[in-house]
């Protein structure tokens, strides 16, 4: 078989969506402390090396094989190692594998500054195979939140088309609970600041740049992917003002670090519904989802939880207001009457806010069984004195930077 456009597509698509990882890597680096950007960006890297060894062993099976346990993952057995998926299904199974990736290293930015690295590589495959692969066969592969699913039957089926619920929220709920496992860092209450701003706003450009890859990929017409395209570029840019109109409110001025992750807060709304709203939509999903994500990173200092590096805020808060947007704002289709302001009543509404609440329920629980396992053979956090002194020297025996001394 030939390589048609379509395939070539989803090459792309997913080359772009493996290049969001690493650029996390670099977003999250730079927003730590100069101690501890080795740790912080190998939590990437090492989440994308070992999510690709479990995702062609059984990972894509649970997520897309066929129906198991009352039809609540899919048969891990059936196509381990993926040896009963055709050549032509790989492609699919590799993309998919980018998302699994992203999803778990997003979680390490709540737990910055203070983990050991060790229970972090038990903790990546561990909620890749019970949590991210579940709820992705839920939404994505036929299971229980789908259209024939049997909640999918009782609520309606929610709209999540590259990941609102799937990747953003349950990640985002995931990292809450780790960071309420760990406790806060030593210098929580001194509101510690990006080491590197450069650095982030270049993973910030870079994630950007990916997330065209991450929301069109699955496109399957020239009209749905340039409505999609056009919503990943106007959300965002929506969202950076959003951002920047709370910080004025508040009496500060515009920040780097606020247009990096009001830049975020946009993508991550938009990533359920980019192809199920019309820009002028998109545009006011990014300037809410920007605004309300700056005021969510803030709840954190006010309740004591210390989510290092916002993924509460920006994640779980964005990934929560764009799956319900669809409640609202989706556009009729052949098989969907649509949002409530355009005549579909609240039938959409409750399908994407029982999806939520599902996955937020089930995120929540089984990551803090994993957690807590974990920590009983291995204590995740390092000593007080290394956490003063940062993590990358004890853990890694590296450093960032080689600092001049005279």
């Amino acid at each position: 078989m030939e390589l048609d456009v379509a395939s070539l597509w989803i090459l792309i698509a997913a080359a772009l969506v493996l290049l969001m990882t690493p650029a996390l890597g670099l977003f999250y680096g730079g927003m730590t402390r100069a101690t501890g950007v080795v740790n912080m960006m190998l939590m990437s890297f090492s989440a994308a090396a070992i999510t690709a060894i479990v995702w062609v062993l059984w990972g894509y099976s649970f997520s897309a094989g066929e129906p198991a346990i009352a039809g609540i993952i899919g048969n891990p057995i059936s196509d381990f190692a993926l040896h009963n998926t055709p050549e032509s299904g790989l492609l699919a199974a590799g993309f998919a594998g980018t998302f699994a990736m992203i999803s778990v290293a997003i979680i390490s930015g709540a737990i910055a500054d203070r983990s050991r690295f060790a229970p972090w590589l038990m903790f990546v495959p561990l909620w890749v195979t019970l949590v991210y692969a579940p709820v992705a066969f839920w939404v994505w592969g036929g299971g229980m939140l789908s259209a024939d699913g049997f909640l999918g039957k009782i609520f309606g089926e929610a709209i999540d088309f590259a990941g609102g619920a799937v990747v953003h929220t349950n990640a985002g709920v995931a990292a809450l609970v780790l960071a309420l496992k760990l406790g806060q860092r030593h210098n929580f209450h001194d509101r510690p600041q990006p080491h590197n701003t450069p650095l982030v706003m270049l993973g910030a450009g870079l994630l950007w740049f990916g997330w065209f890859g991450f929301n069109a990929g699955a496109a399957t017409t020239i009209e749905q992917a340039g409505l999609i395209w056009v919503n990943t570029l106007a959300a965002p840019g929506a969202a950076v003002l959003g951002w920047i109109m709370v910080e004025k409110l508040r009496g500060a001025r515009p920040s780097s670090l606020g247009v990096a992750s009001g830049l975020v807060s946009g993508l991550v709304a938009i990533t359920p519904s980019c192809a199920d709203i019309a820009p002028w939509a998109a545009m006011l999903l990014g300037v809410l989802a920007g605004a309300g994500s700056a005021w969510a990173v803030n709840l954190k200092w006010k309740l004591g939880y210390d989510d290092s590096l916002d993924v509460v805020g920006v994640h779980l808060v964005s990934g929560v207001i764009g799956t319900l947007f669809l409640g609202f704002f989706a556009m009729p289709t052949a098989e969907s009457a649509g949002g409530l302001f355009y005549g579909g009543g609240f039938a959409q509404l409750v399908s994407q806010f029982m999806a939520l609440l599902v996955v937020i329920v089930f995120s929540a629980a089984m990551t803090w069984v994993i957690a807590t396992v974990i920590e009983k053979v291995s204590p995740w956090r390092v000593p007080a004195d290394i956490e003063i002194a940062g993590i990358d020297a004890a853990e890694h025996n590296e450093s960032g930077y080689q600092l001049m001394t005279k």
